[in-house]
């Protein structure tokens, strides 16, 4: 738990840090937490507002504006594409189908909701997240995965995107 709060508020305290209006480093963090009860892993990702919009309109070619206070362009599919092909969870050597719920802005940062439904209890949970990195060959990207009472993390990146969790 204190791993989780100190990256937390490294996230938040280095968010604050701009040059020429810019931050300095390239940071996602991704909470994923398995709810048993309901079958179902609850993620919760948090990127750059800026960045997210910059990969967003050069891959897809597309003129996509992400604001607290308009948006334009077609958003919430390109969201979706995107998370669809940057984002995967893998549970007993099958790729599980990501539910885009939709974002909220927080500041200069964008907190993205998904979901995966019908999930079964799992010991191991691979997890690829190369979110940015066709962006920023420095883009770190942390993931966190709760099952229980128990978290654990990884620390991904371009040359490393994926990584698998073993719990019990």
């Amino acid at each position: 738990m204190k791993k989780l709060t100190l990256i937390l508020v490294c996230f938040v305290m280095f968010s604050s840090f701009k040059t020429n209006g810019r931050h300095e480093f390239f940071l996602s963090v991704t909470e994923i937490e398995y709810k048993k009860d309901s079958g179902a892993l609850q993620i919760i990702s948090r990127v750059f507002i800026d960045d997210f919009q910059k990969v967003l309109n050069q891959r897809y070619g597309k003129e996509i504006s992400l604001s607290h206070e308009k948006e334009t362009g077609d958003v919430r599919n390109s969201i979706d594409k995107y998370l669809s092909q940057k984002l995967n969870l893998m549970i007993n050597d099958e790729k599980l189908k990501l539910n885009y719920l939709g974002k909220e802005y927080d500041g200069d940062q964008l907190i993205l909701y998904v979901e995966v439904e019908n999930v079964p209890d799992f010991k191991q949970i691979e997890v690829q997240n190369a979110v940015l990195t066709d962006l920023y060959d420095d883009q770190k990207n942390v993931v966190h995965v709760k099952m229980d009472d128990q978290i654990k993390s990884l620390l991904l990146d371009k040359d490393r995107d994926k990584g698998v969790i073993n719990f019990g």
